[in-house]
């Protein structure tokens, strides 16, 4: 089974909300709600997949030193495994904006299990919960 490497970010903002983003029509898991990030390519670092994901996805700018390790995700689907860390993000330049389609939601920590997200992501929810 093949491994497919993911790095995602739960950027939080001054009130302590947590950036979703909901995956548009023709993407796989399309509907579901899940942490902004993206595939690392070949010769990446996962946060520097991160930084660029965040950059083409949501018109925003961050460093390696505002990523902190959080947690993982490691999950089977039917035809590939997921291993995804999760990084926590407080700084960045610029405001989020939906640059690929997706519907942006900022979400309180408690109010996260009201989101149907894709089967890795939902494990994060009680870590990530708990941490703030």
């Amino acid at each position: 089974m093949k491994t497919v490497l993911v790095s995602a970010v739960a950027l939080i903002d001054v009130d302590g909300r947590v950036l979703l983003a909901q995956r548009p029509e023709g993407k796989s898991m399309a509907g579901l709600w899940e942490f902004p990030g993206g595939k690392i390519e070949s010769g990446e670092t996962p946060e520097t997949a991160l930084i660029r994901e965040l950059h083409e996805e949501l018109g925003i700018d961050t460093w390696a030193s505002c990523l902190a390790p959080l947690t993982f995700a490691s999950h089977s689907y039917e035809d590939f495994h997921l291993l995804m860390p999760l990084f926590a993000c407080r700084k960045w330049d610029g405001i989020p904006q939906a640059k690929e389609g997706q519907t942006l939601k900022w979400v309180r920590p408690q109010d996260l299990r009201d989101y149907p997200m894709p089967p890795a992501d939902i494990p994060l929810i009680p870590i990530l919960r708990d941490w703030l």
